[in-house]
């Protein structure tokens, strides 16, 4: 294993791991060799159909050291579901689950060594790509694919570790691509970039642009957006203008199983001068894990949620998750998948 930097001194993402695997499909199924091979570039085609076309998705997940020394994946059949459906939306060759399972678990298996103690955790990269070599294919899905997984070791995914965040509400810009918001695809991301880079130029203090498209509350550019008190979670209800977060799933499952009133509704930026006073804000994502808020800024007014601090229930579901997440709490819901460590 060659020595790289610890992870929470570089930007997460940015180092990554030795081992990889990949597996490829030209008309059928995918063709997996079974084994790990050593990280590298790959050869694709110019014309390649993903390079002209954005026939590509990902996705992202994680696996954890536990406090045994062990390592187990979380939510593993949940992403791999989730990437099928992607790939079926976008129509690339269809993905086997038992397939790209053993692809995530090899890989992690593999990289094992790379993977850092709490709070770091080893970031989980599947990536599919159309490979066809025709630039005349805009109405034709790829026939042929690559799938592949690479990772990568992290720390926190904002500066500063777990803190109140700072949000600025944007109500013209929308999140997502119109009826693919909830793929995992990187125009998604594209289409945020612009309004968030401007944002961030203009004020240092903000960490993400809270998405309000017509005024209704969805996400950020980077996870799932929820509302608490002592009593209720309120979080946007789903539909395919967004990402159907896997650790927002997570939450609300969780917070159901602490007691707390789930609702999953339409929430207007009105409401959150109210919440402001008296309740909580976080967001929720497999890199941001939980992450609360203490500020959304709208129209030049900044709304503090509880005194700008951590909110109390916010940290309380953060941590009854993360400990299901490293084996320090017992897994009620099957979350986790051990692998050999």
């Amino acid at each position: 294993m060659t020595r790289k930097p610890d992870p929470f001194t570089v930007p997460f993402g940015t180092v990554l791991c030795d081992w990889m695997t990949t597996a490829r499909a030209d008309g059928g199924g995918y063709v997996y060799g079974g084994s790990p091979e050593p990280y590298r570039d790959h050869v694709i085609s110019p014309a390649a159909h993903a390079l002209h076309y954005a026939s590509a998705i990902f996705e992202g997940l994680k696996a954890h050291r536990q406090s045994d020394g062990s390592l187990a994946v979380f939510r593993l059949d949940r992403h791999i579901q989730r990437m099928a459906t992607s790939a079926a939306l976008l129509r690339l060759p269809e993905i086997d689950p038992g397939t790209l399972r053993r692809m995530i678990i090899d890989a992690v298996e593999a990289n094992a060594p790379e993977v850092p103690d709490p709070p770091g955790s080893l970031y989980i990269r599947p990536t599919l790509v159309g490979t066809d070599p025709d630039i005349g294919a805009a109405a034709r899905p790829s026939r042929s694919a690559l799938l592949y997984v690479v990772n990568s070791p992290v720390g926190d995914y904002f500066k500063g570790g777990v803190r109140p965040l700072t949000l600025l509400l944007e109500t013209s810009v929308p999140r997502t691509v119109p009826k693919f918001g909830m793929v995992k695809c990187g125009a998604n991301y594209a289409m945020a970039l612009g309004v968030t880079l401007d944002s961030m130029a203009a004020s240092e203090a903000i960490d993400q642009i809270l998405f309000a498209t017509d005024n209704d509350i969805t996400e950020t550019g980077a996870a799932n957006f929820f509302l608490a008190d002592d009593e209720r979670v309120v979080t946007r209800h789903l539909d395919e203008s967004f990402l159907h977060g896997i650790t927002r799933a997570s939450v609300i499952e969780l917070a159901d199983h602490l007691g707390y009133q789930v609702e999953e509704r339409t929430i207007h930026p009105d409401e959150l001068v109210d919440w402001a006073e008296r309740g909580e804000a976080f967001l929720t994502g497999t890199a941001a894990v939980l992450a609360p808020v203490g500020s959304i800024v709208h129209d030049g007014e900044t709304l503090k949620f509880g005194g700008g601090q951590p909110g109390r229930n916010a940290m309380r579901l953060r941590q009854a998750l993360v400990d299901i997440q490293v084996g320090a709490a017992p897994d009620p819901f099957g979350w986790r998948t051990p692998v050999r460590g």
